[in-house]
């Protein structure tokens, strides 16, 4: 029955790992057909609508206390505003499979600044591991149709709308204690759209009248990016966390730079590299060992095998 069970998990995570590795590529496909920052402050929004929907109907909404909304605010700024930002802007620059590779640096970029700010140690075989991904990342942004050695200015905003989100981690984790964390991303969804909205108005004046250029099957591709990847894509993932635990869940993270690799082929038509056939197993290297998702694997076996021993 638990096998059974797992497996579903398990399905569940697949599809959400399909679903924001698919993100990347509507996401360049709508930030192509708009205005960057506009649409995305719109998207977002749409995202924050969606999951306040949802837990109304679970009855889990209500106000966060003033320590919990400074929380929301400060992550709002790096999680939303400073992430979407740059990735809207950065994918205008680059390819969508470099960002989807670049992206699934996230967990791996995490643990370097957890143990950075919190203090958690990085052993021999996560060190091992943030080499690796580093190299994979050189493999992709030092190769980029510009000449060996130029970094793409797309690639490098696209790194620091990763670097922001597992930034804003820390605190979610900190203020995520005494707020369910479905309803504090349903906050920061909807602050951060709208710090992002007045940034469009001074960035992009126009943005708002080319809204009615786009052709309805991109409309199609903004709700199902806003309401399928952004707000039940992170609800299903922390569901999933909730039966397998973390380490298990965090394994099935290197499957989303996958899919934004053959979504970007299949859809954009863009070219799949040596370069990111060299950089994609160091990147899946790195984000197994250097995010500590390997070792604690290893030590949830050891606990359920140790249970089932005294049970025999």
């Amino acid at each position: 029955m638990e096998q059974k069970q797992n497996f579903k998990i398990y399905a569940i995570l697949v599809a959400v790992m399909a679903a924001w590795g698919l993100n990347v590529i509507a996401t360049k496909i709508i930030v192509t057909a708009f205005t960057p920052v506009t649409i995305t402050s719109l998207r977002i929004l749409t995202a924050g609508g969606a999951v306040f929907l949802y837990l109304a109907f679970m009855k889990k909404v209500r106000k966060p206390t003033k320590a919990e909304f400074l929380a929301i605010v400060i992550a709002s700024i790096f999680n939303v505003v400073c992430h979407h930002y740059f990735l809207s802007v950065g994918l205008t620059k680059t390819t969508a499979s470099n960002a989807g590779l670049i992206l699934g640096l996230g967990p791996l970029l995490s643990a370097i600044l957890a143990a950075i700010f919190l203090g958690s140690r990085l052993h021999i075989i996560r060190i091992v591991g943030v080499l690796a991904g580093l190299a994979g990342v050189t493999f992709i942004v030092l190769d980029n149709g510009q000449g060996v050695g130029t970094i793409s200015l797309g690639d490098l905003f696209i790194f620091l709308s990763i670097l922001a989100q597992a930034g804003s981690f820390i605190l979610i984790k900190r203020a995520s204690r005494t707020m369910d964390p479905r309803l504090m991303t349903g906050y920061m969804l909807v602050l951060g759209s709208i710090l992002l909205f007045f940034i469009s108005l001074g960035q992009e004046p126009g943005g708002l009248a080319m809204l009615g250029n786009a052709p309805g099957s991109v409309w199609v591709i903004f709700f199902a990016s806003a309401v399928i990847s952004t707000a039940f894509g992170h609800m299903a993932y922390n569901y999933a966390i909730g039966k397998v635990g973390v380490a298990e869940s965090a394994i099935f993270i290197n499957l989303s730079p996958f899919f934004s690799l053959v979504g970007a082929a299949i859809f954009l038509n863009e070219e799949i590299t040596i370069s990111h056939i060299a950089g994609f197993p160091f990147i899946l290297a790195g984000v197994l060992f250097g995010s500590g998702a390997f070792e604690e694997l290893m030590a949830s076996r050891k606990r359920n095998l140790g249970r089932k021993e005294r049970h025999t």
